[in-house]
Parts: structure tokens; sequence; C-alpha cells
């Protein structure tokens, strides 16, 4: 059953299969061809995989994505980003990892982040002079910080996956990480802007005071505040938090900017049905795929494997970045979660890390699996927002990975980066 599994597996992989269905085909046949087993159980899978409260989270957190975004929140995060680093040496480039910035405390996906604003971006910084090629790498490499700062679809599916920790314990153990990610990725703007001589055009720049953009910017900015505030004083659960993030959104965009028009709506549901059924599919045949896992003990073997290794804390953690920034080369980060936190989890929990620490390390791996080439889903994304082909970015995109490789060893070896937070407002996971 299991080489059955891995086979159809890796080979529809080869061929291009999306990993949903390479997931829920391989799964399929391994059970149909398991004796004593019915493709019935498949079935009830998808369905078990989908039965949980928590999930609502996912489409109301992109739809209050999409009606900030409708609300021309791309452009008024902006123009503030770029009126308060705008000047500086590589001052669009800066403006461009501000703005990501805030808008992944919004979003919560790098694609998103990458196809919306990251676009627009892209050609202002073309129009002042920067390469194409550094102008797309940089916003891809920003653009997975999105999943990372609150909310995040992957923390909502990792705490489903992992009863160990919490949303709202991962939510806040992202934000330094985030971060830490956003200010290694302004300093390699700053030395290759200092090289190539990047200046910004001030023509670019939006002449309007500084205070009175951030005044305008505020009621965007305040989402997330408003999300993690709710959720910590307890006025709301992680879930409800979500539909309060639609409220607060729908009336910001309408009522605040004035720039939402209720004729623009259909467009907008449709956009979050679509992201949304896309996302909740790939969660429903991992469901199937890890059970497969599951009842053919492959878990516990690679656990039972690493395990008899005898590994130090520090070396289970190198060996696991090793194994996931492999992983994640070839797998998506939410079906990534899904198969490989039931086996590496219970490995974490008998060395003794703390399970919020463990967590950021899986999350930052599998997401910079994104922008590591040849599978990477934001290479595509960029590369086509921004006309630009993959190999002039990938080489521009060289002193960046490494930039996000130092930040992850970071965060491995340091767990305090990823507790002292949640540890402050007093959540242990």
């Amino acid at each position: 059953m299991n080489a059955i599994l891995g086979s159809v597996f890796v080979g529809l992989m080869v061929i291009g299969t999306p990993i949903a269905f390479a997931m829920l085909i391989a799964g399929l046949v391994a059970v149909a061809l398991k004796p004593g087993m019915t493709a019935l159980v498949v079935t009830q899978n998808l369905f078990s995989g989908l039965d949980s409260f928590p999930l609502l989270a996912i489409p109301f957190f992109i739809l209050a994505a999409e009606l900030m975004s409708g609300g021309a929140l791309t452009e008024v995060l902006l123009k503030f980003a770029a009126r308060l680093v705008g000047l500086r040496r590589g001052g669009l480039g800066h403006a461009n990892i501000l703005t990501l910035t805030f808008f992944s405390g919004i979003s919560g996906s790098a694609l998103a982040d990458a196809a919306g604003p990251g676009a627009m971006l892209i050609k202002m910084m073309r129009r002042a002079g920067y390469k194409d090629a550094y102008a797309a790498a940089l916003t891809a490499s920003v653009a997975i910080v999105g999943p990372i700062i609150p909310p995040s679809i992957i923390m909502i599916i990792y705490a489903l996956t992992d009863n160990s920790v919490t949303v709202t314990g991962l939510f806040l153990a992202g934000i330094v990480p985030g971060l830490l990610i956003a200010l290694s990725l302004a300093l390699v703007n700053h030395i290759v802007s200092v090289r190539r001589g990047y200046r910004t055009t001030p023509e670019l720049l939006d002449p309007a005071p500084l205070l009175r953009l951030f005044w305008r910017a505020l009621p965007a900015l305040l989402l997330p505040v408003i999300i993690l505030g709710g959720i910590h004083v307890g006025v709301f659960t992680p879930t409800e938090a979500s539909a309060a993030a639609v409220l607060y959104a729908l009336l910001v965009g309408r009522f605040v900017y004035g720039t939402l028009h209720f004729d623009m709506l259909p467009a907008i549901l449709y956009r979050t049905a679509l992201m949304t059924a896309s996302i909740l599919f790939i969660v429903a045949t991992s469901a199937v795929f890890a059970w497969v896992l599951t009842v053919g003990q492959i878990p516990q073997q690679v656990a039972g494997w690493i395990a008899g290794m005898q590994l130090s804390p520090a070396m289970l953690l190198l060996a696991v970045n090793v194994l996931l920034l492999l992983v994640g080369i070839f797998i998506e980060p939410l079906p990534g979660v899904m198969i490989m936190v039931p086996i590496l989890g219970p490995l974490a929990d008998a060395a003794g890390l703390n399970p919020l620490h463990f967590a950021i390390v899986v999350i930052v791996n599998l997401t910079l699996g994104m922008v590591t080439p040849p599978v990477g889903g934001l290479l595509f994304v960029t590369s086509i927002v921004s006309g630009v082909k993959m190999g002039p970015m990938v080489r521009e995109m060289r002193p960046m990975l490494v930039a996000l490789l130092a930040v992850l060893l970071l965060l491995t070896y340091v767990p305090a980066l990823s507790t002292w937070l949640p540890g402050v407002l007093g959540y242990r996971n």
C-alpha cells in the first residue's frame, strides 16, 4: 500500500498533475488496491477533512482582504509607504517591502500579495529605473511574509493538524519572524541599491504630508490590530474574528474610503469563492492522503527511523530544516503542512521542542519553497504579472534567498523570537 501510494503520487507530480489531484488519485488508487478496503472511505475522509468549524475563518479572511482591496487599500498603503521611506536610497524597494508587509496583515496569502499590490509595485519600480528582474524578485521574496504575519491561512490549517498549538498562539508567534524577514530583505535592498545607484524619482511620490497619508491609511492598518486585539481580550474567537474582519472591511471600504460600491460585490464574492474552493479542495484531498499515510503507518515508521538516529534537539531541527526545504520545492505549503506535521510533530514533542517554535520553523520552511525553483508558486505568479522571465528573476533573487535562509537559521536556533510575544501575552501554545 505504501509503495503504491508513493509511486503514484510521485509519478503524477513528475508529469505536472496539480498537487490536490495527485494526492486524491494516489490515495484512491492505494485504497482500491488494498484488500478489504472500499473507495467509500475516500469520500468519507474528503468530507471529514472539511468538517471543522475553524475552517470557516478561511473564506471570511479571504473576503475581508478582497473587500479592502476593492476599497482602494492597495493605493492607500502604497502612498503611505512610499512617502515614509521613498526618499531613502532604494526608496521604492523599501516601499515595496513596507507595503507588502502592511498588506500581509490583511490578506494572509502570499499569492494574493504578489498578484495584487505586487504587480502595482513592480510597475512603479520599473518607472523609477529599477531592473525589471530585480523588482520582480524583490516582490516575490517579500510576498512570503503574507502567510507568516497574521492573519494566516496556513496557520489555521496547522492548528487544525496539530492540537498542541492554537490559532491565536500561532498568529502571535508569526509577528516577529515576519518582521525579521522584512528587515532582512530591506537590508539586501539597501546594499543592492547602493551598488547599482537606485534612487527614487521624486515625482512618483505623493506630495501630501506624511501625517495626512498616515491618517488616510490608519483604518486599513487597524484591521490586524482589531483581529488580534479582539481575540486577546476575549471579544471573539479566531473564527468569529474573521467574520468581524469582513464587516469592518465592508464599512471601511464603503463609508471611510468611499471607493467600494455595492455593484462590485458580485465580482468580489466570485473571487472569494474561487480562492476558497481551491484552498478547501487541497485541505480535503490532504485529509485523504494523510489518512492513507496513517493507515500505512508511514508516520510511525519515519518517526521510528529518525528516533533511532538519536539526534540531539539541535541536530533534529537541522534535519527537519533540510527535509522541509526539499519538500517545499515540490509541494505547496498547505498540503505540506497536512502531510508533514503528523510525521514530524511527534518527533518535536519527544525532543522537548516548544510547539509554537517548531510550528514557526515548519511554516517558514514550507513558505520558502514558494520562491525556490523549479516549482515555486510565487515565482510563476510574479513572472506572469511582471512579464519577467523566470531565469533572470531567479538570478536576481540569490542574495534574497541567502537572507531568507539566514533568518530561518536564526528562528531555528533562537526559539524566543517565536515564543516571546505569545508568552508575554499569556499564550503558551
